[in-house]
């Protein structure tokens, strides 16, 4: 069975998606664009983007009653690599302790052309 996770924190989809679903004692959150869900505004720098793609997450986590510390594993996605530097020096803030597994990767590009969209899976 599964339970869709909804934040209304953070930005509705733009696609016939959920923004999380919840299987068997695991979240699975759809990639978060940078956009601030109460203005509908996508900051300019990578590090503006990613800590408002994490933001977006951590909202997401919430609702379903669980912390960045419940991550496990991560894939970011990046419109190009060169902004891997300023994309991990905020992404490392927002875990204290174990990081969870991650995968970086370089895509052609993004919806709304975000520099940066990050997913993740959760446990309880």
């Amino acid at each position: 069975m599964k339970k869709v996770i909804n934040s209304e924190k953070a930005p509705g989809a733009i696609g016939p998606y959920s923004q999380a679903i919840e299987a068997s004692g695991m979240v699975f959150v759809s990639g978060q664009l940078p956009i601030n869900a109460a203005t509908g505004e996508m900051p300019a720098s990578v590090e503006e983007q990613t800590r408002q793609s994490l933001a977006n997450m951590k909202y997401i986590l919430e609702e379903a009653g669980l912390t960045m510390a419940n991550i496990v594993k991560t894939t970011v996605f990046l419109q190009d690599m060169s902004l891997f530097a300023g994309m991990n020096g905020v992404y490392a803030t927002y875990f204290d302790g174990a990081f969870p597994a991650r995968s970086a990767v370089a895509v052609k590009a993004l919806p709304k052309d975000a520099l940066v969209e990050i997913e993740c899976i959760a446990v309880r």
